[in-house]
């Protein structure tokens, strides 16, 4: 009795010590693991630039909040969570008028896995999120992965929305986990003085330079999609990229050889800001063309631009004055029709033409920046229009591409333009690119795994980019001054201001919603109350306890 006196005693006098002592070893037996606590995983922000007074993308980008599903009730300052399949154009209006603080939308591991029509849905999201101008509610991808799945669960199972009554929601929201959403990074900036990148070679004719005729072979190396660090371009226009490069190989040593010199210059240029209205080949011209000291381009038989041909069994050249018959550009033309329905019948091929409407302000095509200057100038494409969300997708990646079509359609260009510039028209049907001088698909192969694996966002590939050098080095393999070309926008009144913060790092913190904190206080005040109690209160207990324990002594009844 003692010794248990002496323990009452402690634990009366230096309770809250004694209680502190027990604390750690709560923990420890604790079925939580802290390292699930929090989850850390990339996300994508979605474009933002200003195009004069056009502003696509939110001017906020930072994320601090509590997460919430997508049919959340309240979602105002909250981080909506969703699957790419539940958001649509109309949900994400929504939230724009709800104020939401963010929207992080989880896209599989493997984009080519998706459905025909989940493609078709991410597609028509991303050319609605674009469509939405100055939008308040930045917009962020990632991958799903376990974690995110976790998260996902946790945030769509226990906000207490569909609950029948007030109290089965208060209970409902207070045993749920929530989690805090907060991503590390600054606040997103306008690159303030972004320069853009052309290059460009050339192989001079036989004779006197100034005065041959020049074909120029213009690509656009960027790439476009509705987040800026998922932009690869397989396609568009990872597979015209390709093209040039190929071009500029075989062409090269066809001029390096005294009997297959022709007598045109050809100008091989990769343009820059593609995706933004084809801003480098303007530049280009501005710097180029209207140069006098340029007697290289004085006289331009025709422009060909390469836009997206690494797919289909078909071809279009896109046009916006079709071109006479007579001209090198009609010339051309019967040269492409001869070369496709002698060795590549199994293509399609049709000539589109579409008059430039200058009530737009972008362009459809990028042989547009060229015939404003009465180039004669057009596009190959296997791609019937210019507003097809081909080109501006995050779906354009590797697998997208098929290697033997892109192999085919640079045949068909090669032998279009050795046509031409060797006047083989009488020759009948001689293929020329065969045997050693045919296109490697190998190399083509190659290309396309760099390419791709890196996005190409023009935002993304400043002037010191490991990209542009590695074009600019292996075009000067091929081609004699080789040139890179930097040039600014207009500080007064830029067509395009980009911004950075294009990936951040996001923390998801597993958390209890506010009024956990309620019931939690309640239930920590009723328990210390009890204890309390029992303490100040054990000698009474005791007494009690020894009162109803102690063994009843039997009485015996004496019989006389």
């Amino acid at each position: 009795m003692d010794g248990i006196g002496e323990l009452i005693e402690m634990f009366k006098n230096c309770f809250p010590l004694s209680f502190l002592f027990f604390i750690p070893i709560f923990i420890i037996i604790s079925p939580v693991s802290p390292v699930n606590a929090a989850h850390e995983f990339a996300i994508y922000r979605m474009q933002q630039f200003d195009h004069y007074d056009m502003k696509i993308g939110s001017k906020m980008s930072l994320i601090n909040m509590e997460a919430r599903p997508l049919n959340a009730k309240m979602v105002t300052r909250r981080c909506v969570l969703s699957r790419l399949k539940e958001v649509t154009g109309a949900k994400y209006r929504e939230l724009v008028e709800q104020k939401a603080g963010g929207l992080l939308i989880l896209l599989p591991q493997n984009l080519s896995s998706l459905t025909t029509d989940a493609k078709e849905h991410l597609q028509s999201l991303e050319s609605e999120l674009l469509s939405t101008e100055d939008s308040s509610v930045p917009v962020y991808f990632a991958h799903e992965t376990e974690d995110l799945t976790e998260v996902y669960e946790g945030v769509t199972g226990g906000t207490g929305d569909d609950a029948a009554t007030a109290v089965e929601a208060l209970f409902s929201s207070a045993s749920a986990n929530g989690f805090q959403m907060v991503m590390t990074g600054t606040q997103a900036k306008a690159l303030s003085d972004f320069q853009i990148t052309n290059i460009q070679g050339h192989l001079s004719g036989y004779g006197i330079e100034e005065q041959l005729p020049t074909i120029v072979v213009v690509t656009h190396y960027d790439a476009f999609g509705i987040a800026p660090s998922l932009s690869t371009g397989a396609d568009s226009n990872g597979s015209g990229v390709i093209a040039v490069l190929e071009l500029a190989r075989l062409f090269s040593k066809l001029y390096s050889n005294s009997r297959t010199h022709a007598k045109y210059n050809l100008v091989f240029l990769l343009s820059g800001a593609g995706k933004f209205n084809y801003l480098g080949s303007k530049k280009w011209i501005e710097e180029t063309l209207e140069n006098v000291d340029s007697n290289l381009l004085s006289d331009i038989a025709y422009v060909l631009c390469l836009d997206t041909i690494g797919q289909k069994d078909s071809l279009r050249l896109h046009v916006s004055k079709p071109p006479k018959d007579d001209s090198p550009g009609g010339e051309f033309l019967k040269h492409l029709e001869t070369v496709i329905g002698t060795f590549f019948s199994d293509v399609n091929f049709t000539m589109v033409h579409k008059k430039i409407n200058l009530a737009e302000e972008l362009l459809a095509w990028e042989h547009e920046r060229f015939s404003m200057k009465r180039l004669p100038a057009f596009t190959l494409s296997h791609l019937d229009s210019h507003k097809t969300p081909e080109r501006t997708t995050i779906l354009d990646t590797r697998d997208r591409v098929n290697e033997d079509s892109l192999v085919r359609n640079i045949r068909i260009v090669a032998e279009t333009l050795a046509r031409h510039v060797y006047n083989l028209s009488s020759q009948g049907n001689m293929q020329l690119f065969t045997d050693t001088l045919d296109v490697q698909k190998d190399l083509v192969s190659a290309w396309l795994d760099h390419i791709t694996s890196q996005p190409r966002a023009a935002q993304l590939l400043p002037k010191d980019a490991s990209l542009l050098s590695t074009l600019e080095e292996t075009m000067s393999r091929y081609l004699k001054d080789v040139k890179r070309f930097t040039v600014k926008t207009d500080k007064r009144d830029p067509e395009f201001i980009f911004y950075d913060g294009s990936e951040y790092n996001m923390s998801a913190f597993s958390v209890k919603p506010a009024v956990f904190d309620l019931f939690l206080a309640i239930a920590i005040g009723g328990y210390l109350a009890a204890i309390y109690f029992f303490v100040q209160n054990f000698h009474v207990l005791l007494g009690l306890f020894l009162k109803f324990s102690r063994p009843t002594v039997a009485k015996t009844t004496k019989v006389n």
